[in-house]
């Protein structure tokens, strides 16, 4: 059964209840109106989906039944009723905004369509509302996580600009968030309720990148069978977007170099020149100062890109933001899963690790450890042993690891102790061919240090004894 509403006014008794049968048979909850007066006071009492409403009528007619809705409940659909063949009163209430109109006498089954068809796009017209809304606060620039002092002047950044159309560049390496702080800026302008269009300049064949950016027309070249739309026109009006700027060919930036300074071009095959109102962010994770220098990227469009420059930091450079992003990175994953949290020492690891992938590669792994964790708390055995070892935590095997329990009889804690820094000393030498140079830097302390305790351990020995030694620590046979 349907849950719409829908309000008959006419002040014809056998129109006004035809309609009114038809609709109620299709499941539709169905009131009436004499006229203009009564619909009014109607629409006052309870919200209609759909008015369907005679133009002439005694009292109020229906422009005025029309303007009334327009002014008190902007979201219902009013649909006009015009006789006598004349549609000159029709066309003025399209004007005011209804939405269609039906000529007497009326067919049964038009009156059913027309209303499925409102329906339908006023479905569409609050989906895409809900849809821009959504993308705007998720691409809100305050819900970017952060709270280190190179993040900040980002915000701060972002706050200037976003409220102009100057050019902005943003820098930095891949998966900084260049393309997070692009749609922060569009849904924080305002040009927020128009289209944000991005074109990865990398990610595209050169020969197809041109008509992907200005559109061609039909037979400019072959397999064009019909004109196409380029993501300039598509951006008329809202922002676009240009990835990875820096890979763009010479030859196209001269074009890219004419839309910024003109604000026009033709489509690949057009002679018609077509003028745009954008605004543009671009992107980059390669140094242009340099491309410039060596003849790859173009002066004059570096400095028409670079107007308002934005280098986001790596997140090595940031690693306080760590743990902010870790957790919001489990409510985003663990939804529907049995992992609330991560321990102390598994988040060290992660604060300890350089991220060359930055908060990308982050992402991707609390995905993945949030799928895999063995618990409701994600630990250190969960930790994927690449990031271990180049944080610089070596996983010990578990014969070697001290006793987890207490003995009956007790233990010699320092010799406990003792054991477990012999078996990481063992394996940083083993790892590290026996240079105590490397070995200290993978234990984080001093040479001095390490060669103290390997003599106080015994453990002076060429690097063949060393493979033996450990091996005698694991149980195992030397190689």
């Amino acid at each position: 059964m349907r849950n719409e509403t829908v309000l008959v006014v006419d002040d014809v008794p056998d129109i006004r209840t035809t309609m009114s049968e038809i609709l109620k048979y299709k499941g539709f909850a169905v009131d009436q109106a004499t006229d203009g007066q009564e619909a009014i006071e109607l629409i006052n009492t309870r919200f209609y989906d759909i008015v369907l409403t005679d133009i002439a009528m005694p009292r109020k007619n229906g422009m005025e039944v029309l303007k009334y809705i327009k002014n008190n409940s902007p979201d219902t659909i009013c649909i006009m009723i015009t006789g006598f063949g004349s549609i000159e009163g029709a066309v003025e209430a399209l004007r005011m905004g209804a939405f269609d109109y039906l000529s007497k006498p009326i067919k049964p089954s038009e009156v059913v369509v027309i209303i499925e068809k409102a329906l339908e796009v006023r479905d569409l017209k609050r989906e895409n509302k809900s849809l821009r809304e959504e993308l705007q606060n998720r691409y809100s620039y305050d819900r970017i996580v952060g709270q280190s002092e190179s993040i900040k002047k980002v915000f701060k950044l972002v706050d200037k600009v976003a409220h102009t159309d100057s050019t902005v560049l943003i820098t930095g390496e891949s998966g900084t968030g260049k393309e997070l702080i692009a749609h922060a800026i569009h849904y924080a302008s305002g040009r927020k309720t128009k289209p944000f269009v991005p074109i990865n300049c990398a990610a595209i064949p050169e020969e197809l990148l041109e008509s992907e950016l200005f559109g061609h027309e039909k037979g400019a070249f072959t397999h064009a069978i019909r004109t196409r739309i380029g993501r300039f026109e598509l951006a008329n009006k809202g922002t676009i977007f240009l990835d990875e700027i820096g890979e763009m060919s010479p030859s196209l930036q001269v074009k890219l170099l004419r839309v910024l300074q003109e604000r026009c071009f033709e489509r690949v095959g057009g002679v018609k020149t077509i003028n745009v109102d954008i605004r543009v962010v671009a992107a980059t994770n390669i140094d242009l100062e340099e491309a410039v220098n060596k003849g790859t990227f173009r002066e004059d469009l570096y400095y028409r890109l670079n107007v308002i420059p934005i280098h986001l930091p790596p997140l090595r450079e940031r690693k306080g933001d760590i743990p902010l992003l870790v957790n919001h990175f489990l409510k985003k994953f663990s939804k529907g899963t049995d992992v609330k949290s991560i321990d102390e020492n598994a988040l060290m690891m992660l604060e300890s690790y350089d991220w060359p992938g930055n908060v990308r590669e982050l992402e991707n792994i609390v995905e993945r450890l949030v799928i895999l964790a063995n618990g409701p708390t994600i630990t250190i055995a969960d930790i994927p042993e690449t990031i271990l070892r180049k944080s610089g935590h070596v996983p010990i095997p578990k014969s070697s690891e001290p006793p987890a329990i207490l003995p009956e009889d007790g233990l010699s804690l320092s010799e406990a102790v003792e054991q477990f820094e012999k078996t990481l000393i063992l394996q940083a030498l083993e790892r590290t061919n026996g240079v105590k140079n490397r070995a200290a830097k993978l234990l984080k302390m001093n040479r001095t240090t390490l060669i103290e305790k390997m003599k106080k351990m015994k453990l002076m020995k060429p690097r063949a004894a060393i493979k033996k030694a450990k091996a005698k620590e694991t149980g195992g046979a030397a190689a």
